[in-house]
Formats: structure tokens, C-alpha cells, sequence
């Protein structure tokens, strides 16, 4: 069995925005993690991030590429062929509300993915599996019977947590999980998800924009700029000696709560604007906003190299 659980190549994910044009939202994306393992998954909105797990978990078909899962090719497989593979894939949503269905209570939220896969014997072990979920993320049982609008959006949260373990997967999708959460509510989903990573031997993709949570939470960290990995590494690496000007600009601007050091810390400015997805060029897709850029970077796109242990960079000045 390989170390890795999942494994990423060359994914392409395309959307046609017009007669001619083609939006290229992932182009090119290669990443593998380990089993047990968070990999955190950062850059700017519009950067690809979001449609990377979608893409993963199969609610987007991808347009080239392989995704290998749990030494599977699930890419190539069709609807039928990848229900009980991707069963071991889950998704935890940004929007806690969007994400459920307004119509169904929280027990037949939770519950329907047991009805799918025929997970249960009887109703009543549906019942009790519901339950011990529900317990299991800080709820009260007779939740199942309440609607989602009843419900704050840490709870929603919780739910759309417990809907993902339903199925015990062993790999998830957090797909700014917590972003539309208040602070507080936050550490306490963080929480959640650690110590179901431990109990549970779960792997996470970490997709985010708070660059603190993200160096709380990761194993490793993957840097995205208009549908292309920039950067990534382990984590204290990656943030203690960031190699990309993308990646250098992205933690210079995280807040640190020492007056000291922020009064002799100085912000590195990404002026200029970020090139379309549509059309963003044969160059390296920062050069345009990057201090360094040379006549090289507009004409030919750097590929990631590793320079040592693991650290890998896309940028022609590295």
C-alpha cells in the first residue's frame, strides 16, 4: 500500500465562458498527500482552490489529468464505477446553509447518504447511527428533527461535519470550512476536525484563505495563483522561508499580534492586476505584478522543481 492516499497529476479543469473563450480555472495541477496527513490548499478567490477539490471529489468532471485514490485511477471512472470509491471521499462546503437542503430536517440531511449507499440494516439503525453523529459534533439528538434554519451557523457547520463522517470516509475536502464562521466558532470546528483527523485516521485538503489557520492545521501547504501551484512544502518550511514572490507578498501581509514586530515588519506590495483565467498567457502568470520579473518570465512558464526536501517552486529566479 503506498504512503499516499491521494495522488494528483497533470489535472486540468476547463469551463467554456463563451463560443471561443475557455476559462482554464485548473491547469496543470500536480500534488500527492500521505495517508493521516492535512495538505493546505491557499491563495487569492478566483485562484482555482475551490474547483481543485470539487474536481477531486468527482461534482466536476476533470478534463485531463489523473486522480489516483488509494492507488485508483477514479478519473477515468464513470458514475457507477466511482460511487463506492468516491463514498470515501466527503466534502465539508464553505456556505453552512447553502449547503443543506432547507426542505429536509437534519436527521434526513445526515441520513441520506446512508440511504444511498444502503448502510444500514433497519430504521433503527439508522436512527442510532444519526445520533451517535450528531453526538459526535456537539449535538443534542433531538436536533435531527429541527430544520437547518433554525439552527446558527456553527451548528449548520457542525451538521454539513457530520453529513461528511456519515460514510466514514477516509479522505475530506475542507473547502473553506470555516470562513464564514465567527472567530470563536472557528477554534471550535478546528477542534472538531483535529480530533476527528486522530480518532478517526482521516486526511484532509485544507482549502483556505486564513493563513494562520492554515499553518495551525496543515502538515503541508500548496500555494495556488490562477489555477497553477506556485509553491508548496511542509508547512514550517514553506512559511519560514517562502521562496515565490507570490507566496513571499501572501504571508507578509499575516497579521501577528506583536506590536514590535509589526512596527519593523514591512508589508511586500502585489501591485498591478491579476491576468484572466481565459487568457493568462505563455509567461509565469505573476510575472506581471512580480519585483523580479525578467523578459524570461512573460515568455516561458517556470515549472516546479524541488529544491530540497521536498520544497518545491515554480519561478525562473529560484
Amino acid at each position: 500500500m503506498s504512503d499516499h492516499i491521494l495522488e494528483v497529476s497533470s489535472l486540468k479543469k476547463y469551463f467554456r465562458t463563451g463560443r471561443k473563450s475557455i476559462l482554464k480555472a485548473v491547469d496543470d495541477v500536480s500534488f500527492q498527500i500521505k495517508r493521516g496527513e492535512t495538505l493546505g490548499l491557499v491563495g487569492e478567490s478566483g485562484c482555482g482552490k475551490t474547483t481543485v477539490g470539487r474536481t477531486l471529489v468527482r461534482i466536476y468532471e476533470p478534463d485531463a489529468g489523473t486522480i489516483l485514490f488509494d492507488g485508483q485511477d477514479i478519473s477515468k471512472m464513470n458514475k457507477k464505477e466511482s460511487r463506492e470509491m468516491t463514498r470515501r471521499m466527503q466534502m465539508i462546503f464553505q456556505d453552512p446553509y447553502a449547503s443543506l437542503n432547507a426542505f429536509y430536517t437534519i436527521g434526513e440531511i445526515i441520513g441520506e447518504g446512508l440511504d444511498i449507499h444502503h448502510l444500514c440494516r433497519n430504521k433503527k439503525e439508522r436512527e442510532d447511527r444519526i445520533v451517535e453523529l450528531l453526538d459526535m459534533v456537539g449535538l443534542h439528538q433531538d436536533h435531527r428533527n429541527r430544520f437547518p434554519h433554525e439552527f446558527s451557523g456553527g451548528q449548520r457547520q457542525r451538521v454539513g461535519i457530520a453529513r461528511a463522517l456519515a460514510l466514514n470516509p477516509k479522505f475530506i475536502v475542507c473547502d473553506e470550512a470555516i470562513s464564514a464562521l465567527d472567530v470563536s466558532i472557528q477554534a471550535q470546528v478546528i477542534n472538531l476536525l483535529m480530533r476527528f483527523q486522530q480518532d478517526l485516521d482521516l486526511t484532509y485538503l485544507f482549502i483556505a484563505h486564513d493563513l494562520s489557520m492554515v499553518r495551525h492545521i496543515s502538515t503541508r501547504t500548496a500555494v495556488m495563483y490562477v489555477g497553477t501551484i506556485v509553491e508548496s512544502g511542509e508547512t514550517q518550511e514553506l512559511y519560514n522561508n517562502p521562496l515565490h514572490p507570490y507566496t513571499q507578498g501572501l504571508l507578509s501581509a499575516v497579521p501577528v499580534a506583536n506590536p514590535d514586530y509589526e512596527r519593523g515588519h514591512e508589508r511586500i506590495l502585489m501591485e498591478g492586476e491579476v491576468p484572466s483565467p481565459i487568457n493568462p498567457g505563455p509567461g509565469c502568470r505573476f510575472a506581471g505584478r512580480c519585483r523580479f520579473a525578467e523578459e524570461r518570465c512573460r515568455m516561458e512558464l517556470p515549472m516546479l522543481k524541488d529544491v530540497g526536501a521536498g520544497h518545491m517552486v515554480a519561478c525562473h529566479s529560484v
